[in-house]
């Protein structure tokens, strides 16, 4: 492995008058082939070690149908949407119908979901997400994160309707939401 070379080797010393002590010269230890050593255990590890393995989000694709106008059509008796607003609020309604709309938060929509799962027929029940454009990246993960929570099987990301959009900005100025 490492040698060591302490420079002189042994002359037999003389002791007494009149002999010269000898130079002693630094050991030094030649680490060349435990450098070697640690690449060669580095590079094992590199390539015996096993990587992440991505991770990937399950997609359900509607079915197909003859008329493409009715392939996402959705029941009115088990629709539920979900309108995210600003500063943590949410909105929602049921049916198709926006101007029933409410207010709520993360810790009561939960309420409303679960409520809603029990009345409603599980094949029929879907429930539909619009984030505003005033809603942050993380009430959005929080709602799907909801929609896990709950075992929700159907529900989709949808754009908000100008609509729905100018009735969440009017009770939020009722309600004080800046």
């Amino acid at each position: 492995m490492a040698s060591m070379d302490t420079g002189g080797g042994d002359q037999g010393h003389k002791k007494g008058p009149g002999v010269k002590k000898a130079k002693k010269l630094s050991t030094r230890v030649d680490m060349t082939p435990m450098v070697d050593l640690g690449f060669l255990l580095i590079t094992f590890f590199i390539f015996t070690t096993t990587m992440a393995q991505p991770t990937a989000m399950n997609l359900f694709m509607p079915k197909d149908v003859q008329k493409p106008e009715e392939q996402n059509k959705v029941k009115e008796s088990g629709a539920f949407t979900i309108i995210l607003g600003k500063q943590d609020q949410i909105y929602y309604y049921e049916g198709l119908d926006p101007t029933k709309l409410q207010a709520s938060n993360f810790k009561g929509i939960r309420e409303q979901i679960l409520t809603k799962k029990k009345t409603t027929n599980p094949e029929d029940l879907v429930v539909i997400l619009k984030p505003t454009p005033d809603a942050t990246y993380k009430n959005t993960v929080d709602i799907l994160d909801e929609m896990t929570i709950c075992e929700i099987k159907r529900y989709a990301m949808v754009d908000v309707a100008p609509q729905e959009y100018e009735l969440v900005k009017i009770t939020e100025a009722a309600a004080g939401i800046k």
